[in-house]
């Protein structure tokens, strides 16, 4: 029988190891988290739970009844067996007890995700090469099959390499040992930055632009007046796919960008949830054809444009079309919830630089994030990025918690 302080240590470092292989493999890493899950239930140490366990176990909750309503139950039992991936919270919450070993974790995503996004730049590369030698428009070549890394979807790579980036610059805005680290931390911004934009995909540049003005506001107001001018000279000198690109999000061409697509499954979740308000049309029934098409406006043009109609690309109309209205309000809470904990908690730190800081700050923007890129994709419908966030959720209530614990303190 393995002692105590082993299994303790090696439950952190299971946890830690989950949580950051998602950058590289789903597979390895929910087997790391299973693993994890078994070690932590032997360690001894206290289970814990995030308060934004809460709304979630709610979401969950009623996604399961969802299920029971279902007309297909069976179709819809991939979602139960998704729910393991929630453990990551009482996994990464239990296990993880300083900022010190949260701090850990950020730099292992810092480092892996560079990795990630350098392979990105790799593929970029190649797309370029493969375009000229077919004689083929790049953009029209590209956009259909973007960087994705180590990942099997563009989607799944931008919204884990959004986190990065964030955790990136939060680092380098609020963490204490700025100099001591700067040299890794300008780099990672760059690479993991540069494969962002190269990625193509809209909705995280929103989400990144959202979330970054978000922690530097907090860190200089000033500064936040150059954010404008350097987006408009970026935008200058980009290359010319990457300037079609951002004009197509007011203008886009309906041969190869997925506007009036988005709009269309919107407008069809809209049906499903006046109908289904409650318990929606079901878990996974969206993606069967002979449903969505039951629910799609009249008015609309058949046949529809290019575009992938399994899901609608909003995480708010779709579970609430999918499960119904309470479930995607219990989702919205746990949205909502940690950015009025982590906010509350940053008024009680005193000035300057800290690790608690820089936790707190990286889990609001990555909210942040999440919350404008699930108004364009179905983001944390996606393991990986699910993964991801609940883990990074997990470090923000430890830095939550120990700022808590020490205002106690000195109130005393």
């Amino acid at each position: 029988m393995f002692p105590p302080p082993f299994l303790k240590r090696l439950s952190l470092w299971l946890a830690i190891a989950s949580a950051a292989t998602i950058l590289l493999s789903i597979a390895v890493s929910q087997i790391l988290l299973a693993v994890a899950l078994g070690v932590l239930l032997l360690s001894g140490l206290p289970l814990k739970w995030p308060r934004v366990s809460i709304p979630l176990a709610g979401f969950l909750t009623w996604t399961l009844f969802a299920l029971a309503a279902s007309p297909d139950p069976r179709s819809g039992l991939a979602q139960v067996r998704k729910m393991l991936v929630f453990a990551m919270l009482l996994i990464v919450y239990s296990a993880v007890r300083t900022t010190g070993e949260a701090k850990c974790l950020t730099f292992f995503w810092m480092g892996i995700g560079t990795i990630t996004a350098g392979r990105g730049l790799y593929q970029f590369a190649v797309d370029v090469a493969g375009a000229r030698a077919a004689h083929r428009d790049f953009y029209t070549f590209y956009i259909a099959d973007r960087i994705r890394g180590f990942m099997s979807h563009w989607m799944t790579f931008s919204g884990q390499e959004l986190f990065v980036l964030i955790l990136v610059l939060a680092f380098l805005l609020f963490a204490p040992d700025l100099k001591k680290w700067i040299w890794l931390g300008l780099p990672c911004a760059l690479i993991v930055g540069l494969a962002l934009v190269l990625s193509d995909t809209r909705s995280v540049w929103i989400a990144g632009i959202v979330a970054g003005c978000y922690l530097i506001w907090d860190w200089d107001k000033r500064a936040l007046l150059a954010v404008p001018v350097l987006l408009g000279l970026g935008l200058l000198v980009a290359p010319s796919a990457i300037q079609e690109r951002a004009k197509s999000i007011i203008s886009p061409k309906k041969e190869t960008d997925s506007n009036e697509h988005r709009i269309i499954v919107w407008r069809t979740g809209w049906e499903m949830i006046k109908v289904h308000p409650i318990f929606g049309v079901g878990p996974e029934e969206i993606r069967k054809p002979a449903v969505f098409y039951a629910y799609l406006p009249a008015d609309i043009r058949r046949p529809l444009p290019d575009g992938y109609y399994g899901h609608l690309h909003n995480i708010y109309i779709h579970y609430a079309a999918e499960c119904g209205i309470p479930a995607a309000l219990a989702l919205t809470a746990a949205l909502i919830l940690p950015l009025w904990d982590f906010r509350r908690a940053l008024k009680l730190l005193p000035p300057g630089r800290s690790d608690r800081r820089f936790l707190l700050q990286a889990a609001i923007a990555c909210v942040i994030g999440t919350a404008v890129s699930g108004v364009f994709e179905k983001n944390l419908g996606d393991s990986e990025v699910l993964t991801m966030f609940l883990a990074i959720m997990c470090l923000g209530y430890l830095a939550r918690t120990e700022t808590l614990a020490r205002a106690d303190i000195l109130e005393r």
